[in-house]
């Protein structure tokens, strides 16, 4: 077993990672995580997660078919609710906070509208990552079964950082879900979770740079019997 501080330490550092070096990632490695990914816990031993893994002209063609879909105006359309209607200013705050963070990072001003406009496209070009992983649910998925899935999905990001490896969990690009099953032959009866661009990040790029704010212990935390 890894020493404790390593694994916490990868627990603490992981960030979005949103620049990618032009460097291929192997796919033995990335079957090494999956692999590992699936020893999550799930309700029964189901393990109902998916993930279809895209790389070279397969993900050229599906960022061709997202970005042409969102030039012509399409707006996204994420299959099941993201989050509560009514979040409380604090966490209104922090998710305020996030997304002007990045915008700054990249050098754009919170009120560029064109410039928050190419954060979204960029989006869709996973970031520049030479690999995405497009996870997936049965139909039917239930609340448990979407947290079964964050289980395996915390596991791969893990796993990648183990690696050197960077990620960016995407729900916005499951907006386009019909997209990613034409492109990628998903039945309809899959449901689109999220995406995940994998890459080695770019450590020079600013953006990966900003890591926001994170709650305190005491936000979120109650103690009992101590």
């Amino acid at each position: 077993m890894p020493p404790p501080d390593v694994v916490l330490s990868a627990m603490a550092t992981r960030h979005c990672k949103r620049a990618f070096l032009d460097r291929a990632v192997p796919r033995a490695l990335l079957a090494e995580v999956l692999l590992a990914a699936g020893q999550a816990p799930s309700t029964r031993n189901t393990q109902l997660w998916q993930a279809t893994a895209v790389s070279g002209g397969a993900l050229e063609a599906l960022v061709a078919a997202l970005c042409a879909a969102f030039d012509g105006g399409e707006p996204p359309h994420l299959e099941y609710p993201g989050r509560p209607p009514d979040l409380g200013a604090d966490v209104e705050r922090r998710a305020r906070d996030a997304g002007s963070g990045v915008l700054r990072a990249r050098g754009a001003a919170v009120s560029d509208a064109t410039a928050r406009r190419a954060l979204l496209r960029d989006n869709l070009h996973f970031y520049g990552a030479p690999v995405a992983l497009v996870c997936h649910l049965p139909g039917t998925a239930v609340a448990g079964t979407f947290l079964e899935m964050g289980f395996f999905l915390q596991n791969v990001m893990l796993g990648l950082v183990a690696h050197g490896l960077g990620s960016c969990p995407q729900a916005s690009v499951a907006g386009y879900a019909d997209i990613l099953r034409k492109e990628l032959a998903i039945g309809t009866d899959r449901l689109i979770v999220c995406t995940l661009a994998v890459g080695y990040p770019d450590e020079a790029a600013p953006v990966n740079r900003f890591v926001p704010q994170r709650a305190g212990l005491e936000e979120f935390t109650q103690w009992h019997g101590w």
